[in-house]
């Protein structure tokens, strides 16, 4: 499986302000650029945090590309996934809606049932990890599942968790033209941080876009 984060930060690398409320970061041409990163994905994954945060839906916005995949013979939207290790994504999240499959990852320690909560005709329940998502084993079950391509969209400690986990191939970040600050805002990657041993990346691709810049880096 290949495994690509993309996210928008800020020019001080900040995904949200300290609130984490949803930012407009970049505009209607990263937007169609993500649409498409999107489009050409078998999955799209985000933490709990995230949806409910945000309650994204994680679906295609352009008919061309749905249409592209629909020729292709593959459905419709690219299958959402739910990094959820205490099975906290509410039930009425768009994200669980039947535009798409779904597929919530906990770990053993979610509740029974919020376990059954979650498992529905288009979502499905992978349980991997004792108290956090093991998510080596977790991606595993997705390959098996036909999912190839997996496309990342945060938050930081989902990012972090996978960076830590040797997961990641590419990196894509737009960097937007805002200073947000703020010591408690997230950032591109949270988690506990790397003290020691840091993750190598090499520069694949500088685009500019609009008035901020796409970098593109390969995982070493």
């Amino acid at each position: 499986m290949r495994v690509v984060v993309n996210a928008a930060m800020s020019a001080d690398g900040k995904l949200s302000t300290r609130r984490r409320e949803q930012v407009a970061i970049s505009g209607p041409a990263d937007f169609e650029r993500v649409d498409r990163l999107r489009a050409d994905s078998d999955a799209v994954v985000v933490g709990v945090g995230t949806v409910l945060a945000d309650d994204p839906s994680l679906t295609l916005d352009d008919p061309d590309l749905v249409e592209r995949r629909e020729d292709a013979g593959e459905p419709a939207h690219p299958a959402r996934v739910v990094a959820d290790s205490r099975g906290r994504t509410p039930s009425d999240a768009r994200v669980l809606d039947d535009r798409a499959r779904t597929y919530v990852l906990t770990s053993e320690a979610a509740p029974e049932e919020r376990i059954a909560a979650l498992d529905g005709p288009t979502t499905g329940v992978i349980r991997a990890g004792d108290d956090q998502v093991a998510l080596s084993p977790a991606l595993e079950a997705l390959a098996d599942e036909g999912i190839d391509q997996l496309m990342v969209e945060g938050g930081g400690e989902l990012i972090f968790s996978l960076f830590e986990a040797g997961l990641v191939d590419e990196l894509s970040v737009f960097v937007g033209p805002q200073i947000i600050g703020g010591r408690d805002a997230p950032t591109l990657v949270d988690g506990e941080g790397f003290v020691e041993e840091f993750v190598d990346l090499s520069l694949a691709d500088v685009e500019q876009i609009d008035d901020g810049v796409l970098l593109r880096w390969d995982v070493d």
